[in-house]
C-alpha cells in the first residue's frame, strides 16, 4: 500500500516537474517579431536585423520577411494576409501613400505610446509628413525619400531652375551635340508619373487635393500648364520619346550613360552614379525640381516607415524593434552602404557624413521643401485616375483640356462616391 502511495506522489512530482520545465522553457523562449519588408529594404538591413538578434538574443528574436520587388504587390500581399484574419506580420515597412487606407481600415496601432515628442522634435520636419492619420501617429520614418533633379556639372555652370530654362539648356546641349538627350524622367502610366505631375503642379502655384476640402485642383490653369509641359518635353525633343516608357532605373540608365544632361529621380540614385561604370561618376550635382517665377520648388514625398499591425502578439517588442532600425546609427549606416536618406536633424550635420557624401546639404534642403501627395484611403483609385489621364496626354491620344477635365471629374466622382457611403 505504502509503495503503491510512494508510485502515485512520485508521478505527481514527476508531472509537475515537466509542466514547470514546460512553463519555464516558453517563459523564456524569445518574442518572435516578423517584419514585413519590400526586397531591396529586406536585404539592405539584413546586417541590421542581425545586430538586433545579437543584442536581444534570449528575448526577441526579429524576422524580417522579404516581399516582391515592387511596392504596390507588397501592399497586396500586406493586405491579402489582414482580410484572411490574423496576419503572420507584426508591423510593415509602408509607402507614404498607404498610411491613411490602413489606419482608416483599423489595421494598424497608434504609436503614440512609444514615441514621444523629443523623439518626434529630432526628425527633420520634411520626413514627419505623411505619418499621422486623424490625429494620431500611426507610422514612424525609417529613411527620407524626395524627388530630385540631377544635372551634369561637367556641361553646365548651374542647373536651371524654371520649366523654360530646362528646355531651353536641354535643346541648346543636344544642338551642340553634347548630349543625345536633354531631360529624361518618369513618364510610364504609373505611380511614378502622378510624382512627377506633383512637383511639376506645385512649380506653376497649382494643388491637386486640397487638404481641409478636398476640393479637386487638376482642371485648374495651374494644372493644364503643368500637363502642358510635360507634353511639350517631347514635342520639343527636349525629352526622348521613349520617356513615357519610362521608370526609375530606364531614367537612370539612360543619365548613367552619359547620354543625358537632366534626370529627374530618387536620392537612391546618387550611389549608382557613383560606381565605377558610371560614365557619369564626378559630373553629377543635385538639386529640387524647377518651378515657375513666383512659385516655390518642390519634391515630392517618397519615404518608407514601420507601422505596427493591430494583431500583433508583441507591439511592444515590435516597437522595440522598430526603434532599433530607425536609431541615429542605424540611419548612419545605411546612409553609408546603401544612401538611404537620413530622417534624423542631427545627421545632416555629421561631420563623417558630410565628408562622404557631398550632396547631403542638398538632400536636407529638398527635404524641407517637400510636398506630401493627397493623404486619403482614396488615394491608389484617384492616383490611377490621374495616371490615365496624362498618359493619354504624353502619347497624343487626348488634349491637355480633355484629358485633365475628365481627370477632374473622376477623381470627384470617386470621392462623392466615398462620402455617400459613409
Amino acid at each position: 500500500m505504502k509503495r503503491r502511495i510512494f508510485t502515485k506522489i512520485a508521478l505527481l512530482f514527476s508531472l509537475s516537474s515537466v509542466a514547470l520545465f514546460a512553463s519555464w522553457a516558453l517563459s523564456t523562449r524569445p518574442i518572435q517579431i516578423n517584419i514585413l519588408m519590400p526586397a531591396p529594404f529586406a536585404e539592405s538591413t539584413t546586417d541590421l536585423v542581425q545586430q538586433f538578434n545579437k543584442d536581444h538574443h534570449g528575448r526577441i528574436q526579429l524576422r524580417v520577411t522579404r516581399g516582391p520587388l515592387e511596392t504596390e504587390a507588397v501592399s497586396d500581399l500586406a493586405i491579402s494576409s489582414l482580410l484572411l484574419g490574423k496576419s503572420p506580420f507584426d508591423a510593415l515597412l509602408i509607402d507614404v501613400t498607404w498610411l491613411p487606407k490602413y489606419a482608416a481600415a483599423g489595421w494598424l496601432i497608434p504609436l503614440d505610446p512609444w514615441i514621444d515628442q523629443q523623439k518626434i522634435d529630432s526628425i527633420a520636419p520634411g520626413a514627419m509628413l505623411g505619418n499621422n492619420f486623424d490625429g494620431k501617429l500611426y507610422r514612424w520614418p525609417l529613411v527620407a525619400d524626395m524627388g530630385l533633379l540631377y544635372w551634369r556639372t561637367d556641361l553646365m555652370n548651374k542647373p536651371p531652375r524654371t520649366p523654360e530654362e530646362l528646355i531651353k539648356v536641354s535643346l541648346k546641349l543636344q544642338k551642340e551635340g553634347r548630349v543625345a538627350n536633354g531631360y529624361v524622367w518618369q513618364g510610364r502610366q504609373y505611380e511614378g508619373l502622378s510624382c512627377v505631375f506633383l512637383e511639376v503642379l506645385d512649380g506653376f502655384g497649382g494643388q491637386w487635393l486640397e487638404p481641409e476640402t478636398d476640393n479637386v485642383g487638376l482642371d485648374s490653369s495651374a494644372s493644364l500648364k503643368a500637363a502642358s509641359w510635360l507634353r511639350e518635353l517631347i514635342l520639343s525633343g527636349a525629352s526622348p520619346k521613349a520617356v513615357i516608357n519610362y521608370a526609375e532605373n530606364e531614367a537612370l540608365q539612360a543619365f548613367k550613360s552619359g547620354d543625358v544632361a537632366l534626370m529627374r529621380n530618387w536620392p537612391y540614385a546618387w550611389g549608382e552614379l557613383q560606381k565605377p561604370n558610371s560614365d557619369v561618376r564626378g559630373n553629377v550635382g543635385v538639386t529640387t525640381m524647377v518651378a515657375s517665377a513666383g512659385n516655390r520648388s518642390t519634391s515630392t514625398l517618397g519615404s518608407w516607415g514601420f507601422s505596427i499591425l493591430k494583431g500583433s502578439s508583441n507591439p511592444q517588442a515590435a516597437a522595440e524593434a522598430i526603434a532599433f532600425l530607425t536609431s541615429t546609427s542605424a540611419q548612419k549606416t545605411l546612409f553609408l552602404n546603401e544612401s538611404y536618406t537620413p530622417t534624423k536633424v542631427e545627421l545632416f550635420k555629421d561631420q563623417e557624413l558630410l565628408s562622404k557624401s557631398q550632396i547631403l546639404p542638398e538632400l536636407a534642403k529638398a527635404l524641407e521643401s517637400t510636398d506630401e501627395r493627397p493623404s486619403t484611403p482614396l488615394y491608389a483609385q484617384i492616383s490611377d485616375v490621374l495616371q490615365r489621364n496624362l498618359s493619354s496626354i504624353l502619347t497624343g491620344q487626348s488634349s491637355v483640356s480633355d484629358a485633365m477635365a475628365n481627370a477632374q471629374a473622376n477623381t470627384e466622382k470617386i470621392l462623392m462616391a466615398a462620402r455617400e457611403t459613409k
